[in-house]
């Protein structure tokens, strides 16, 4: 059996205000085209489709096109479980038009997929968190547990008297017994495939994905997951990558890079072989549709001539500019005309963290603007820009009218 596993998508996603949809259609574009050449018999989307609760429409519609055209006319069938970011409801809504294309939807733990035809594949029986299905002369005994936040679980009592380390203890032994319930439909014939949506014990997570539950109590150990499982999709950290101790148990990862913390992360998506033996995995790399660099540079000239340098290139900038100056509106100006992609121009003070300290008694002997200055130039390291502190004293005067 041939599977593609994927996740983690956030469409709808920006990066400082700037939309990444241009560069998520790429992506998409460049999936169903692996797809269209791979021909799996499963594709495993494993939670995050959208980066809000309420997606905007273009992202919706842009996922809607997707599936159907990954679909090859029913060829193909489509697991796809909600993330965190995901609403559950939303996502799922369009579930039974999707069933002709093959598509299978879960948005809470314990959802019930109907039994029947799924394109090429066949549901022959399902219950909560579980389903059998016939595909192409194969059987595969799917368990799909979306995000299991302590809400969606809506079985785990949480005492806010408790230590966090007691709560963790108590969501990762009910998810093992969740995973062990549900692998009791295991058959022995069957390929036993797991998609889930969780922080596997011991993964790096360095990337975009926040935190959205009580402390790190859905973060799990690998034990887990079912010792008979013959493959694990998981979804939820950007970072591609292999569970310790878990070969069968991957990440896939996002496929782009969501912030300045991802960028040195490989961009993949997974093909995987099911024998009955060892799964063979193999990564597919997918390209960086626009990259998001760092540029450091010494002084607001070196910073000018890099954007003259750089003019037209497409890609996502940081601009880190070490100074003792202020930087003027004119210079900023200048440097977003020649790169248009600048996301943020920040100066690194020499001296910004400079802790010397001053008698809070002498300060209160100070005038209110003499405090201002001296405030600017100890967080700082530079005299404070007159205009700014024309434009302060104004504002505060206004105020005292």
């Amino acid at each position: 059996m041939k599977i593609i596993h994927t996740a983690d998508w956030h469409l709808g996603k920006n990066i400082e205000g700037r939309s990444r949809l241009p560069e998520q259609k790429l992506f998409l574009e460049d999936f169903v085209r692996i797809c269209g050449e791979e021909e799996p018999d499963l594709i495993l989307i494993a939670g995050d489709i959208y980066d809000s609760y309420n997606p905007p429409a273009y992202a919706e519609q842009l996922f809607y096109d997707t599936l159907k055209k990954l679909s090859r006319n029913g060829a193909c069938v489509t697991v796809i479980i909600a993330g965190n970011h995901d609403n559950p409801d939303r996502l799922t809504a369009s579930g039974p038009l999707a069933r002709d294309h093959g598509i299978i939807m879960a948005g809470t733990p314990g959802s019930v997929v109907p039994e029947g035809s799924y394109g090429a594949g066949n549901v022959t029986e399902s219950g909560p968190g579980y389903l059998h299905m016939d595909l192409k002369g194969e059987k595969a005994d799917l368990i799909l547990l979306p995000f299991p936040s302590e809400k969606r679980l809506n079985e785990v009592f949480l005492d806010e008297t408790e230590e966090d380390l007691t709560r963790a203890e108590r969501y990762e032994e009910k998810i093992r017994s969740i995973f062990a319930d549900l692998a009791g439909h295991f058959r022995p014939e069957a390929f036993h495939i797991i998609v889930s949506h969780l922080f596997v014990m011991n993964s790096v997570s360095d990337g975009s994905e926040r935190s959205v539950a009580l402390g790190g109590s859905y973060m799990v150990g690998g034990g887990v997951f079912p010792e008979d499982a013959d493959y694990i999709a998981l979804g939820h950290i950007h970072k591609p990558q292999k569970v310790p101790g878990l070969p069968r148990a991957r990440y896939s990862g996002a496929p782009i890079h969501y912030n300045q913390r991802e960028i040195n992360h490989p961009n993949q998506i997974l093909a995987i072989e099911l024998t009955g033996d060892t799964p063979f995995i193999r990564e597919i790399p997918l390209p960086v549709y626009k990259p998001i660099e760092i540029w450091r540079c010494k002084g607001v000239s070196e910073a000018i001539e890099r954007c003259q340098i750089h003019e037209g290139e497409d890609s996502w900038v940081f601009l880190e500019i070490e100074t003792n100056e202020y930087i003027h509106e004119e210079d900023i100006k200048t440097m977003k005309k020649l790169k248009g992609d600048i996301l943020s121009i920040r100066p690194l003070i020499h001296g910004e963290n400079d802790t010397q300290q001053y008698n809070p008694g002498e300060a209160e002997e100070l005038p209110f603007e003499d405090l201002v200055r001296e405030f600017y130039r100890r967080r700082f390291g530079l005299e404070m820009n007159p205009e700014s502190l024309d434009l302060l004293m104004d504002i505060l005067g206004e105020e005292d009218k």
